[in-house]
Order: C-alpha cells, then sequence, then structure tokens
C-alpha cells in the first residue's frame, strides 16, 4: 500500500458521492463516505474482475445491499474503469442516467459492473447468498479451472434487521457458504435516529456466530491496515461464511453531520459540503475532481483482472476441448436455457385420467430433468405438497458438504425469493425456482416484484392455488394473490386446466419465455383434457377449447373444468357455448388483434370464472363468476359449491345475463 495515494483514492469516492448527491439535491451521502475505505479495498486490493468485460463469468460478484449508498458504487465503478463516465455521475437520479437512486439491474439502462437491482434493505444480503449457491454448484459440476470465485456484499444495519436478512443468513450458515464475504457497515444510526431506538437489545455478533457465520470485528472503519487483514481473513475462511463488523461514523469527515441520522438521507447541503472538502485538504470549488494518481490506484487491479481473465480464458479453451458434453451444459446454463430436445420428451405418461396439476408438474420435472442439468430449486419446507424436487433422492440434495439440485430452503418464503433472485442474476442456473403455496407468495413479494423489475429468468411454483384447497381454511386459501401478482409488471402467470397444460406451461417457461413467471398448480385432481389443443393454445395465453356460437365461457385452471361442465348444462337448453382456456393473461395480451378477437369475440357475451377475485377480469370479459370474499374451513369441493364455483351456478349466471345480451 501507498498511505498517501490510498487516503486520496479513499477521499476522492467520499468527494465524488458528496457532489452527486448534493448535485442532484437528493440521496444518501452518508453511508458511501463512511465506507469509502471498505469499498475502496475490495475493488482496489482484493476483487478479481475486469471492467473491460463486466460479463466475464469466473469475476469475483460484489453486492451492494445498503443499495441507498449507490453513489459509493458508482463512484468505484466509474474509478476502477468501467463504461461508467464521470458525466453519468453528474446525472446522479435524473431521468434516464446510468446512475439511478439506487443500483438498478435491467435490460433498458445498463449500468455496467451492477450485479443485482438493491434498495429494498434484506434483498442484496439474499442475493448474495443465492450468488455464492450458484458459485459453489457451478464449480462442483465443472470444477476449479473455470469456477473460482468469491462473492463480497456490503451490507447496513437495516439489512440486518429486515427477516429475509435473517432468512438468508441462517440458510447461508447451514450450507457452509464460505466464498461470501460480507462487510457490515456498523454505524449505529438509522433514518429515523440512533439505531438504539429500536437494534441495541441483540449482540450481532454472536447471532451471526449461532447461524454458523465466521464474524470478524474492525474497531475503526479508517483503518485500511485492519480492513485488508480482515477480508484476507475472510477470504481465507474454508468453512464457512464471514461478517466483518466494521464500526463506522456515517457522513466523515463532514464536520456538523458525521456521526448523525441527518448524514443519511439527504443531501450535506452546500456550505457542509464545502467544509467537509475544507476539512479533507481539497479545494471545495472544485467539483467532481479526480486527483492525478487516482484512477492509476484502480488500474493495477483493472490490469490484475484482465490478467486473470487471460488466463481463465485459456484455462476455458482446454477445457471446452476435452469435454464436449459438459461443455453444452456450460452453455445452457449461462444462457439459461435447457439442452436440445426438451419437447421431445414432452408429455410424459401421466398413469391415470385424472391428476392435480401439482403432481402434473412434479412427472413434468422428471421428464425434462436431463435438459436442465444446472436447474436448481427447492421448496419453503413444502416439497411433499408442491412436488417440486427433481428425482435422484440424496444424490441431489443440497447439503453443507454437497451442492446438489433439490434445496430444502426450510420456512423461510422471503430468503427463498431473495435467493433464487441471486442464483438466476449470478448466471450458470437454468431457471432456478422456488415453491411454496399459493397463499404465501404474500411473504416473498418483495423478491417476487424485484424478478420483474430485473426480468430474471426465474420460476415461482406456487400449489394450492384455490379455495379449493378446503380444510386449511381461509388462512390458506388464496382469492386475491393471481389478480396481485398479475398486477406486476413484466410477471407472467400461467395457471394450466390440466396435466397436458402443465406439461406445456414449463415448456414455454423454459423454451420461450424471457422474464420471470409464475406456474399456479391446483391440489385437487382434475380430468386431463387433450394435448394437441393445450401445445398450440398455452403459449399463446388462451384457446378455444371446445367450439360454439352462443356466448363464451372462460376458465382458467381448474375452473376450466367448471366452465365445461355449465356448457353441457346450457346445450340442454339448446344454447352452445363456446368454452376457453386462458392459463395466461400476460401470453395472451402479446397476441395481434385478430387473434384475441377471434378468441373473444367482441360481438358476444363473454363470462368468466376463476376461484378468486374478480379484479382484473373486465378487460376480458364482461361478467366475473368470482369470489370477492375470503375462503371458510371445509372440504375443498363444498367450500366451491357454497362460493358459487360451480357449474350450476355458471349456467345459472348466462342464462340471465343472456336476455340482456340478445337485447344490446
Amino acid at each position: 500500500m501507498n498511505p498517501e495515494l490510498d487516503q486520496l483514492a479513499v477521499d476522492t469516492i467520499r468527494t465524488l458521492s458528496m457532489d452527486a448527491v448534493q448535485k442532484a439535491n437528493s440521496g444518501h451521502p452518508g453511508m458511501p463516505m463512511a465506507m469509502a475505505p471498505a469499498g475502496y479495498l475490495l475493488f482496489a486490493r482484493h476483487m478479481l474482475h475486469n471492467p473491460k468485460d463486466p460479463d466475464w463469468p469466473d469475476r469475483d460478484r460484489f453486492v451492494l445491499s445498503a443499495g441507498h449508498g449507490s453513489m459509493l458504487l458508482y463512484s468505484l465503478l466509474h474509478l476502477s474503469g468501467y463504461a461508467l463516465p464521470l458525466e453519468e455521475l453528474k446525472r446522479f437520479r435524473q431521468w434516464g442516467s446510468l446512475t439511478p437512486g439506487h443500483p438498478e439491474r435491467d435490460r433498458v439502462h445498463v449500468t455496467p459492473g451492477v450485479e443485482v437491482t438493491t434498495g429494498p434493505l434484506g434483498q442484496g444480503f439474499a442475493n448474495g447468498v443465492g450468488m455464492a449457491m450458484a458459485e459453489r454448484f457451478t464449480r462442483e459440476k465443472y470444477g476449479e479451472d473455470v469456477v473460482d470465485h468469491r462473492v463480497y456484499a456490503i451490507c447496513s444495519d437495516g439489512d440486518l434487521m429486515e427477516g429475509i436478512g435473517s432468512e438468508a443468513a441462517s440458510l447461508a450458515g447451514k450450507l457452509a457458504l464460505d466464498r461470501l464475504v460480507y462487510l457490515y457497515d456498523d454505524n449505529s444510526i438509522s433514518l429515523d435516529g440512533p439505531t438504539s431506538l429500536s437494534f441495541d437489545n441483540e449482540d450481532v455478533t454472536k447471532r451471526f456466530e449461532a447461524y454458523g457465520w465466521h464474524v470478524l470485528e474492525v474497531h475503526d472503519g479508517n483503518d485500511l491496515t485492519a480492513l485488508d487483514a480482515a477480508i484476507t481473513q475472510g477470504e481465507r475462511e474454508a468453512d464457512r461464511p464471514t461478517l466483518i463488523r466494521v464500526s463506522t461514523i456515517i457522513g466523515y469527515p463532514s464536520p456538523n453531520r458525521q456521526g448523525t441520522s441527518k448524514a443519511h438521507g439527504a443531501a450535506l447541503g452546500e456550505d457542509e459540503v464545502r467544509l467537509t472538502k475544507e476539512v479533507m485538504g481539497w479545494d471545495p470549488d472544485k467539483h467532481f475532481y479526480v486527483p492525478d494518481g487516482v484512477y492509476e490506484q484502480f488500474g493495477a487491479a483493472t490490469e490484475r483482472g484482465r490478467e486473470a481473465q487471460a488466463a481463465w480464458d485459456e484455462r476455458f479453451a482446454a477445457w471446452r476441448e476435452a469435454d464436449a458434453d459438459r461443455a453444452a451444459a456450460w452453455d445452457a446454463g449461462q444462457a439459461g436455457r435447457p439442452l436440445p430436445g426438451l419437447s421431445g420428451a414432452l408429455p410424459p405418461e401421466w398413469g391415470k385420467d385424472k391428476l392435480a396439476t401439482r403432481s402434473a408438474g412434479q412427472k413434468v420435472m422428471a421428464a425434462f430433468s436431463d435438459f436442465v442439468p444446472t436447474m436448481v430449486g427447492g421448496a419453503a419446507d413444502l416439497s411433499e405438497s408442491t412436488k417440486t424436487e427433481f428425482p435422484g433422492g440424496d444424490e441431489e440434495r443440497w447439503t453443507a458438504a454437497r451442492a446438489g439440485r433439490n434445496v430444502f430452503f426450510g420456512v423461510r418464503e422471503h430468503g427463498m425469493g431473495g435467493v433464487v433472485n441471486g442464483m438466476a442474476a449470478h448466471g450458470g442456473i437454468t431457471r432456478p425456482y422456488g415453491s411454496t403455496f399459493l397463499q404465501f407468495a404474500d411473504y416473498m413479494r418483495g423478491a417476487i416484484r424485484l424478478s420483474a423489475l430485473q426480468q430474471l429468468q426465474v420460476a415461482w411454483v406456487y400449489t394450492h392455488d384455490s379455495v379449493a384447497l378446503g380444510e386449511d381454511g381461509p388462512t390458506h386459501q388464496p382469492v386475491e394473490h393471481l389478480a396481485g401478482l398479475r398486477a406486476i409488471p413484466g410477471l407472467t402467470v400461467i395457471r394450466p386446466a390440466d396435466a397436458m397444460e402443465t406439461a406445456e406451461a414449463w415448456r414455454v417457461v423454459l423454451e420461450d419465455l424471457e422474464g420471470p413467471a409464475v406456474l399456479a398448480f391446483s391440489r385437487q385432481d382434475l380430468p386431463i383434457l387433450g394435448w394437441e389443443a393445450a401445445s398450440e393454445g398455452v403459449g399463446r395465453g388462451a384457446y378455444v377449447l371446445r367450439e360454439g356460437d352462443g356466448p363464451v365461457l372462460v376458465g382458467t385452471g381448474a375452473e376450466v373444468h367448471t366452465a365445461l361442465g355449465a356448457a353441457d348444462l346450457l346445450a340442454g337448453d339448446g344454447v352452445q357455448a363456446r368454452v376457453v382456456s386462458m392459463p395466461s393473461w400476460e401470453l395472451f395480451a402479446q397476441q395481434d388483434d385478430d387473434y384475441r378477437a377471434s378468441v373473444l369475440p367482441a360481438d358476444r357475451l363473454k363470462v368468466s370464472v376463476e376461484a378468486g377475485v374478480a379484479m382484473g377480469w373486465e378487460r376480458w370479459v364482461d361478467h366475473s363468476v368470482s369470489i370477492d370474499r375470503f375462503g371458510a374451513s371445509a372440504p375443498g369441493t363444498e367450500v366451491l359449491e357454497r362460493l358459487g364455483i360451480n357449474p350450476e351456478h355458471v349456467a345459472e349466471v348466462v342464462r340471465e345475463l343472456l336476455p340482456a345480451a340478445a337485447a344490446s
């Protein structure tokens, strides 16, 4: 280390952060100022990364879980040589800039070097755990010659307060994720004031030690020597994840704001920025200034990363030539796609004429298992119920000693969501998935939303998708959940009507779909319909299952069968109803006007039937048979009957509506 140049680099990070927040008159300057030494050491001394190729598969990953401190990351990326020019720092928090208020990973404005979208506290913490799991899985599958890197993160008091952070930390300790090095910005300040208002009743060190983490402490966040030694020690830890507890002063060295909540969530003010620069010995009239020698300080790390990637390229070329099969699996995993031939394995043999779509999903996963050798996931302590395990028994179970394909997440829905997102963001894992009952999607909605915001290639598999689950009652019976999930932009929701639609839904998700998907499966057995119509129609979101020149009955999932039963009753009246299966609103909305009109003609009465709230159905139909209340504890068939989800009630509703429809 060169102490003078090191300090100059650290102070440059601080001034860039202050200036950007001040120019925007919005943001969080305190954390970047306090954690500048730690960030500098990570990017300039420890991480192996190549700013000229941010997508190098074997790079070290960095997650700023405390995403409000985004100017720390943007300053580091700029100074390290990523394609983030100084002009973009000057456009902090402005429309269309590469420096939004919180770090964003998306497909429109790609900020080089940003691995995940963070800001909702705890999410990045969980993402990093998923990245470490992806690293371990791919390293064990392909070997250390091509996969050998670490995941670093900076987290805050808020990250450790959030339940998702605790869930993910517990899982990381259980799985002994030793390639994980987290730096905890322990500054004793929150937005409302000192953390003693809400967070001095626990010993974080003992908590993380109890989780199975290696915990180190640095008592002065400005002590580069102590920080460097702690990070090195964390990197050498071979049996467990590491948390480095770094005591910092938020807003340091601001004379009047440091150590207070005033430095947390607002610009320091022009006068305070001037005073702070004067304290540092800087010219207060220079803004967005990078002194001579600072870029060079980061340049050594850039060169080290370039050399590391060049050496990796040579190893990878030799590895690829030596093992074509593993290379093909690697390519598919990096692309997030299955190996060729998956379609030919579907549909599997069902062995019966009625099957719950959750059970059909189990058979479908077994059928496509060999075509997605890098697909990893599991359930939140419900694998026996959601039926989302790959075949293989103990050999495929993820443990502290071995990275298998079946992860037992425990009762940690939100943590599971963040971890799955991290796997997808890391790359190399084909459609990682998480599973629980549809009702408990509420417990992980933040992670679902972030999967859509980032357009991550993940699958959310939810079973027990209606009040038909029965006796567990309204606490477990989803009614508003399909509407709530459909409301999330960029999320594709698919609710198959039978085993055949389930097989095609999985194929669409694996082969065709960009972005995250929800698969909603039934607990109850459903008659198996024909394959030809499903294979042609599921990918288009809706299709005509039974032709008729009368009213159109539109169903999703199990209620397609309710619509078919109602059509039979109406046929006894001489009314030939058309029945449409509509597994996915989102896929149907993507079709052209002609196709949508051919399925749902404008001049016909259209009635939907779905065992959930009617919200949103007005876009497609004239009237909805729905459940706009909570369910009840009773056998599922009785609950459906009493709440009007049965052929008789649907047929009666149509009969009542037909005269008015004819008159109009």
